[in-house]
């Protein structure tokens, strides 16, 4: 599915940024992490990473031109894709806003007291930086690291910290040259886009007044201080001031531990206490291969099993991942919003059992039953268009491709790698597929184009003995099947009592978009398909 992408805000006063040049023209290919263009702000010129994977389609603004914030920018997806759409709903919004801009509107000129929001946060000695947006999708960050500590000289276009974002991590570098008086966040603490990130301004300035006005949301604490170094005395002065998370960090800043932000994630997934790692990397940072290699001592090991057993209370805590978050966040809203409703129907599994088993009596060919349902949705979704779509605020958008969602489970959570054209796919190709798509996943090693653009997903338990259950649909998508185990009970079969094997399925609609009739004559589509798998080969 094409991704529209938008001018990003790079800094934390953007309003509107110039394409100084494209590295790509429409028509090329684009991998995640390529370099898009670069892109003039109102502080520097920066270059501009794709997020996603895929052909150039569209380019919006051209070399030398300049648009607001969350303009379109340009548009990544595959040869054939409809961007009219996209383009259509935009310009839309554009003509709108022009008829606002040329409505009589009366723009009041200061007066000569007036003070703006930028003087009153950013004057010749101090400069206050917010959480930048780095991806046209993103509404918070986390500091992964930071490379300068409170006291140290900053240089304009200096790495200052390295910023995780819903899609990647990323560096960020300062427009200012200074000290930095004020750091916001520690390392692993979150905040939404323009929260408080940093204070940079020459040495020995006063910036009570500019952290004042964040007093409600600071969390005040004596033990906390941040640093401020006077002309008059090189030593750091304490001032009374605050840490935006409640965790107060065991380490001071001065002896802050350097690790890359993959090893910072792989120790936190493995739960390694990082303190107690030598780092092999440059000027000792601890690297992946640090934490992969790592074997936690047995002396402290048994110190761990001791404190389980002897306290009845013991109990671990974790922060929320980027990945948790995203989650949380999208089937919070999914369930909430769309009105979820449940259809159910019982398979005969025999002559599928059948199928398989052949098939997989063919060399190098291994397939799962997961491999055929995927298969069936994908042929009983062309003759269902209506359960091939997605809701949107203002439109439905009926697709005429079919892109199938795989749920997979990995440690932080879930994941949904997507079959891209699946009903094109025979069940061999599905099966490969999937397999590959699952190892990236559990490796971590998944790009966000690999888990975009999804039209049905299939969330299958069965594997599990998960007999039924029900799953909250992935947003745009108005529908998502789940698939329990196969079970062998009784069943009736020419009037006679025989052993069966059975199957249930769990179609969850969103009646917004789906109605139960259509809903029915899908589940009614796909069903034979399933027990008769030799059907869709003819």
């Amino acid at each position: 599915m094409a991704e529209l992408i938008k001018m990003p805000r790079l800094s934390d006063t953007m309003e509107e940024g110039t394409v100084a040049t494209w590295f790509k023209k429409v028509g090329d290919k684009v991998q995640e992490g390529e370099i898009l263009a670069e892109i003039e702000t109102d502080k520097a010129t920066m270059e501009f990473e794709s997020f996603y994977e895929g052909t150039l389609l569209y380019i919006g603004i051209k070399e030398n031109e300049t648009a607001k914030v969350d303009e379109p920018l340009a548009i990544i997806g595959s040869p054939g894709d409809d961007i009219d759409s996209i383009l259509g709903n935009q310009t839309v919004k554009s003509q709108k806003l022009d008829e606002v801009d040329n409505s009589e509107l009366i723009k009041e000129e200061p007066s000569e007291n007036s003070v703006t929001k930028d003087e009153n946060l950013i004057n010749d000695d101090v400069h206050v930086i917010s959480m930048p947006r780095l991806s046209d999708t993103m509404e918070e960050g986390t500091v992964a690291s930071w490379f300068k500590k409170v006291g140290d000289d900053v240089e304009e276009g200096e790495i200052l910290a390295e910023i995780e974002t819903d899609k990647a991590t990323m560096e960020f570098e300062s427009f200012y040259s200074g000290t930095l008086l004020h750091i916001g966040l520690s390392e692993g603490d979150s905040a939404k886009v323009d929260s408080l990130l940093a204070i940079i301004g020459r040495r020995g300035t006063d910036i009570s007044q500019h952290l004042s006005g964040n007093f409600d949301k600071i969390k005040v604490d004596d033990n906390q201080k941040s640093d401020i170094i006077s002309d008059e005395n090189p030593e750091i002065k304490e001032v009374a001031v605050k840490e935006v998370s409640s965790k107060i960090s065991e380490n001071p800043v001065s002896d802050r531990i350097f690790i890359s932000p993959l090893a910072k994630k792989l120790a936190k997934d493995k739960n390694i206490d990082i303190s107690s790692i030598k780092g092999t990397g440059e000027n000792g940072r601890i690297i992946k291969s640090d934490i992969e290699n790592y074997k936690e001592p047995a002396v402290q090991a048994a110190t761990q099993t001791t404190l389980a057993t002897e306290d009845v209370h013991d109990f671990k805590e974790v922060g929320h991942s980027q990945m948790r978050k995203v989650i949380a966040k999208r089937l919070a809203e999914s369930k909430f919003s769309a009105p979820h409703y449940y259809l159910n129907v019982e398979l005969d599994m025999s002559e599928t059992i059948a199928f398989r088993k052949q098939c997989n009596t063919i060399p190098d060919t291994k397939i799962s039953f997961n491999d055929i349902i995927i298969k069936a949705c994908a042929v009983a979704l062309r003759s269902n268009p209506s359960v091939n779509s997605q809701w949107f605020d203002d439109r439905i958008r009926y697709n005429n491709f079919v892109n199938i969602g795989v749920a997979v489970g990995v440690d932080d959570g879930l994941i949904v790698p997507v079959l891209k054209n699946a009903d094109k796919m025979s069940i061999a190709e599905i099966s490969s597929s999937v397999k590959e798509l699952a190892g990236l996943g559990r490796d971590k090693k998944l790009t966000p184009e690999m888990m975009q653009g999804s039209t049905f997903t299939i969330s299958n338990l069965g594997m599990f003995g998960i007999e039924s259950f029900t799953s909250i649909i992935n947003p745009p998508n108005s529908v998502i099947l789940s698939v329990g185990a196969i079970v062998q009970k009784p069943v009736v079969k020419e009037g006679e009592i025989v052993v069966g094997n059975t199957m249930k399925l769990t179609l969850a609609c969103d009646h917004r978009v789906v109605d139960g009739l259509t809903g029915s004559k899908f589940l009614q589509a796909l069903k034979p398909l399933i027990e008769n798998p030799l059907s869709m080969l003819i």
